[in-house]
């Protein structure tokens, strides 16, 4: 029987984030991460923050729980109607536990550091490890449970202290598929019960459908600074259906903003040919998308959800693949859908030799610094550099880190092209045979 999502009657605000901005680094040559963003989070409600890697999204939730001070902006909780002051807790990734401790005094952590007294935490930590599953395994260790089992104490651990609003930092990331989906579904149910005694859940995930699962609200943030880029609501009934159409059609118009692309604007425009990161996307990974879109049932065009679930790949793995693809004019995105351009449709249908000229005449014609190398080697009488004069001059356009990443993309793609050679041992780049 379908639940209607958990409200309560008269939404009142648990968190009011104002104007937040974050940087790692000093004030004037920090690297921004978040920028000017804001939202609020209302009693009843489950908020999911949607972003790739660099939008922020897990230094907000940190902010949040008050791991890490903002550089600027405000973070306000709310009192209850009551007047009752809000409190938080944290459900990680990589469950957090202490080795050394039993599934029950991992749980009673929290209670402790409150100095709660003994009778009532063992109560409220049995009752706890009732709630999530795992009676019975009150004096067993961490390395006696499975990956499951371990992210369960971790979420007794949290629900124990009895928050108003509990932070989930991708919490099921770290499990596999099925064990990740009964853990997720345990969750949902336990919170549309009303069992959980908390108020209002945030959570942070790169998984398009595991948000739309969960989330009365979900808030994309866009990367490079985070902001808050869009914001969709989910109104659909718990538990939900993954085949329901309206869920497949939220799940493409998420696909579709978040690789929208933004007009640059001139300031946004690079000052340099070269200043464009590129990330860390094998050959194999982009000939399988081109191939995977080639083929049937896609003939060329693939909704991006669908080849996320086809291919059991998240949005971070992904995405990094079909803007690359799109970089090299291989790969068009219309409205969420991945369309191959003839470019990449003859890539698909070629031979071997026939796809590495391919490859290369796209490096040469879109990708500056695949030329600029060629050149480089082109014009110095040993037809040799070493590797360090080009790290050198991106570094003068990115960071050391986005450098030597955009470096090794552009080494493994010009090898593949037979456009230039590189020696691993000696960080130098060469021409096998040059003309």
């Amino acid at each position: 029987m379908s639940r209607t999502p958990h409200h309560i009657a008269a939404p009142h605000p648990v968190l009011s984030v104002e104007r937040l901005s974050h940087s790692y680094g000093n004030a004037e040559g920090g690297a921004p991460i978040l920028d000017n963003v804001e939202l609020v989070v209302n009693e009843g409600e489950v908020v999911g923050l949607l972003g790739r890697s660099g939008s922020g999204k897990s230094t907000l939730l940190r902010s949040i729980a008050g791991l890490v001070t903002p550089s600027e902006g405000e973070l306000r909780f709310i009192p209850d109607a009551a007047g009752n002051p809000r409190s938080v807790a944290m459900v990680f990734q990589s469950f957090a536990l202490m080795p050394w401790l039993t599934v029950q005094q991992n749980v009673e952590l929290g209670l402790e550091a409150q100095r709660v007294p003994v009778e009532e935490r063992r109560r409220r930590a049995l009752a706890a490890i009732d709630l999530i599953g795992l009676d019975g395994f009150e004096n067993a260790f961490p390395k006696e449970l499975s990956g499951g089992m371990r992210q369960r104490v971790g979420l007794a651990r949290a629900l124990v202290v009895e928050p108003s609003l509990l932070l989930m930092d991708e919490p099921f990331s770290a499990l596999d598929v099925l064990t990740a989906e009964t853990l997720r579904s345990d969750l949902i149910d336990l919170w549309g019960d009303g069992k959980l005694g908390i108020s209002s859940i945030l959570i942070v995930t790169h998984n398009i459908e595991e948000a739309v699962l969960m989330c009365d609200r979900i808030l994309v943030l866009s990367s490079n600074p985070g902001r808050i880029a869009a914001e969709f609501r989910v109104d659909l009934a718990q538990p939900r259906d993954r085949l329901d159409p309206r869920f497949r059609e939220l799940v493409e118009q998420i696909y579709a903003r978040m690789t929208q692309r933004a007009a640059p604007t001139a300031a946004a425009l690079p000052t340099h040919d070269l200043a464009r990161p590129l990330p860390p996307v094998s050959i194999n990974s982009l000939a399988g998308l081109i191939e995977e879109v080639e083929a049937a049932p896609f003939s060329g065009r693939a909704p991006l959800s669908e080849l996320a679930d086809t291919l059991q790949l998240e949005i971070d793995d992904l995405f990094p693949i079909v803007e690359s693809l799109q970089l090299l004019q291989f790969l068009d995105v219309d409205d969420g859908n991945a369309v191959l351009t003839p470019r990449g449709a003859a890539f698909a249908q070629e031979d071997v030799d026939q796809r590495k000229a391919n490859f290369r005449r796209t490096l040469e014609l879109h990708v500056p610094l695949a030329r600029h190398i060629r050149t480089v080697l082109d014009e110095r009488s040993t037809h040799q550099a070493p590797a360090r004069r080009f790290r050198d001059e991106l570094e003068d356009h990115m960071s050391p880190d986005f450098a030597d990443t955009t470096l090794r993309a552009v080494t493994e793609w010009g090898r593949y092209a037979e456009l230039f050679a590189f020696d691993d041992d000696e960080d130098r780049f060469s021409l096998d045979d040059p003309a």
